[in-house]
């Protein structure tokens, strides 16, 4: 599948559990008000806390956008203030139920998938790259077997892994939404000059 050169899709996820305000669609809310620079058209979409919905929506945006890079956002609940890079999604190992009650079949996201599914973008050199006052960064290869992994590998599957997760902590006094949105668009011009050198 050929890509729009300049489209980048940024994804945040909707409300779930107790998180009214889901801090991953504040932070890409703030990003869309910023942009990614005058040669990079940038679409933003909140995605439900639904195993099923979200696939249909990722599906979506890799067949009608067909974006360079689709960046998904989630919270990581339990984080103080650390965002996460991701470098994988996990096709199988899913037992929570989503905001409908519902888990995907055999939890598993694509029946006939790899078993794990990795990045194009090199999140351990991103890590090792981008630094920001105030937040730790540190790089994972585990995405939590919820939603966000979820999402991540259904994108790299039907993206043809030109996708990557980050995962922000809740919003508080110090990490604010705005805050998460610089925070964001740091990181993803980053992950954008990785693309750049990669069709090079």
């Amino acid at each position: 599948m050929d890509s729009n050169s300049n489209t980048v899709v940024v994804t945040g996820f909707g409300p779930f559990r107790q998180y009214l305000v889901n801090s991953s669609w504040e932070a890409v809310k703030e990003l869309s008000k910023m942009g990614l620079g005058s040669d990079i058209d940038l679409q933003i979409v909140q995605l439900p806390v639904s195993y099923q919905k979200t696939k249909e929506s990722v599906w979506k945006i890799w067949t009608t956008l067909q974006p360079l890079l689709t960046v998904h956002t989630g919270l990581a609940s339990s984080s103080k203030a650390i965002i996460i890079l991701e470098q994988c999604g996990k096709n199988k190992g899913y037992k929570e139920k989503d905001v409908c009650g519902y888990c995907p079949q055999d939890g598993c996201c694509l029946l006939d998938g790899p078993e794990r599914l990795d990045s194009t973008i090199d999140m351990k050199t991103l890590w090792k790259t981008v630094a920001v006052e105030g937040i730790d960064i540190l790089f994972s290869r585990d995405a939590g077997r919820y939603i966000c992994d979820y999402t991540y590998y259904t994108s790299l599957y039907y993206g043809n892994r030109r996708a990557a997760f980050i995962h922000v902590p809740p919003l508080s006094k110090s990490v604010t939404a705005d805050f998460l949105g610089r925070v964001l668009q740091l990181i993803i011009l980053e992950m954008l000059k990785q693309c750049g050198r990669n069709r090079e």
